[in-house]
């Protein structure tokens, strides 16, 4: 006997189940709603179904204010050099309560010698915008300064074939400024292996900047010169390069689902166990955990790749394979609340990143009560430290008490942070960061032909083209448009 199957709504509408609460699938879910309440000949209704496997939206987007520290349990912050976090906050009415970071500590420490030093001065993740202050810096051997400064006089590669960021930044920095700063600086990023991480999905602009000018140190004063100009014709950014909310990035996922939730059914705790094909051209029936089986005209998938693998084993068996592919990485948040008279360092920049060559227990530290206002009461420091990632997965795996004290020996000794911290939460999130390795576009176009050949089916999320929340948010806003896009083109429903 077939189980019963929840049918709901006006038959001319669009049926859509959207799998993964994070802030891909809720700005998917966010972008479909306001199209179909739009005013436009073409819209029709489309009725949106939302299924979430964990009891809260968001995904590692989490916020918690406790004893008056504000607790980033994920992300803290977003890019604004990528603009669709912005906007989007700017649609939800948040403006107001964005904010910059705090310029008096704009700058980082890396791990030298078991010390923390700073890092020299316009360095961005992978070269240097100055050569001076890497002359000034003791990151950097007298030799491996010397190499640093031949990268001025390097040709461009002349081919286009995908690369590792290791391969990039020794054939024009050498190898000292690969592990000495790129390596924790992007480590702190991606939690990746700099042997394998594809330089191309990454961070391309680099390349651009070594086939555009032949050399990242000319490209560096090439914008230098174009930064001058525009500044003396505009009257300035509207917002910093990295932004947050005052109240912390859960308030995006908030007013999100407030603005989702009169217009979807959103479903919490609810697995989907399996997708069955069943109509031609479009059709598909849902089941998940504790309800009964459910029939969706579109189905768009916002989570692990490997998750979406298993739910279309049965729909189509190459796509499942080609995103099984995609490797994963844990790793961990020790979120730690101290009294500033507990801490030797000044704690005088956003934080620390941790090179791979020092054989230390941690990747970074963020200083997150230095990066932003309102993180700590008055004379507390709030840290969040990092464990674990593609490197070093064996730490992932530690107990919890193991793990704090773990954390706890590494920030006494890098740190100078000695008694009980008054605040301390670990935040674990298992195969939670997809990799890019060399390669990874290439297959990420196969599983976007192999996708556009399923009528129906649409996938989004940060395992294919960026990592961060403006990369997500426009991963969500693509789907959304496709699905939208496709209904109008056949008029089917």
């Amino acid at each position: 006997m077939n189980d019963p199957v929840e049918e709901s709504g006006d038959e001319s509408s669009l049926k859509v189940a959207i799998i993964g609460g994070g802030v891909s699938g809720l700005t998917s879910a966010y972008c479909l709603i306001n199209s179909s309440k739009s005013d436009s000949a073409e819209t029709r209704p489309v009725e949106v179904t939302l299924f979430e496997a964990s009891p809260v939206f968001g995904g590692m987007i989490q916020t918690e204010q406790r004893d008056g520290y504000l607790i980033e349990k994920g992300p803290d912050s977003f890019i604004t050099s990528k603009p669709q976090a912005v906007n989007l906050c700017e649609d939800l009415g948040l403006a107001a309560r964005l904010i910059s970071t705090n310029e008096e500590y704009r700058r980082a420490h890396v791990v030298f010698r078991g010390k923390p030093v700073p890092v020299p001065a316009d360095f961005t993740l992978v070269a240097p915008g100055r050569i001076g202050p890497v002359l000034k810096s003791p990151l950097i051997s007298p030799s491996g300064k010397l190499r640093m400064g031949w990268e001025y006089f390097l040709p461009a590669k002349k081919d286009n074939h995908d690369e590792s960021l290791a391969s990039f930044v020794r054939r024009r920095f050498g190898a000292e400024a690969l592990d000495r700063i790129v390596q924790p600086l992007v480590g702190g990023i991606y939690t990746s292996n700099p042997e394998k991480l594809s330089l191309q999905a990454t961070m391309p602009r680099f390349l651009e900047m070594e086939q555009a000018h032949g050399s990242l140190l000319k490209a560096a004063r090439f914008q230098r010169k174009q930064q001058v100009a525009q500044q003396s014709s505009e009257s300035g950014a509207r917002y910093g390069l990295f932004l947050s909310l005052r109240d912390g990035l859960g308030h995006l996922i908030d007013a999100l689902v407030s603005a989702i939730r009169p217009h979807a059914v959103l479903h919490l705790n609810t697995a989907v166990e399996r997708i069955e094909q069943i109509g031609a051209p479009t059709g598909f029936r849902v089941h998940a955990s504790g309800r009964d089986p459910q029939n969706f005209d579109r189905i768009l998938f916002t989570i692990p790749a490997y998750h979406v693998a298993a739910l279309l084993r049965d729909v189509n068996g190459d796509l499942a394979s080609e995103l099984e592919e995609i490797p994963y990485a844990s790793s961990a948040v020790v979120v730690s609340g101290y009294r500033l008279d507990q801490t030797e360092h000044p704690l005088d920049a956003f934080g620390v990143v941790v090179p791979a060559i020092e054989n230390r227990k941690i990747l970074a530290v963020s200083f997150s009560s230095r990066k932003f206002p309102n993180r700590a009461p008055k004379g507390r420091a709030l840290l969040r430290t990092f464990v674990g990632g593609a490197m070093q997965p064996e730490l992932f795996d530690l107990d919890d008490d193991t793990m704090r004290k773990v954390v706890r020996d590494e920030l006494a000794d890098l740190l100078g942070v000695h008694g009980e911290p008054e605040l301390e939460e670990i935040c674990r999130y298992p195969k939670s960061m997809p990799q890019y390795h060399v390669g990874h576009l290439d297959r990420v176009r196969k599983i976007e032909d192999l996708v556009a050949a399923i009528p129906g089916i649409e996938i989004a999320g940060n395992a294919f083209r960026g990592v961060g929340i403006p990369d997500a948010v426009l991963s969500g806003n693509q789907a959304a448009e496709r699905i939208l896009t496709k209904w109008i083109l056949t008029g089917d429903s």
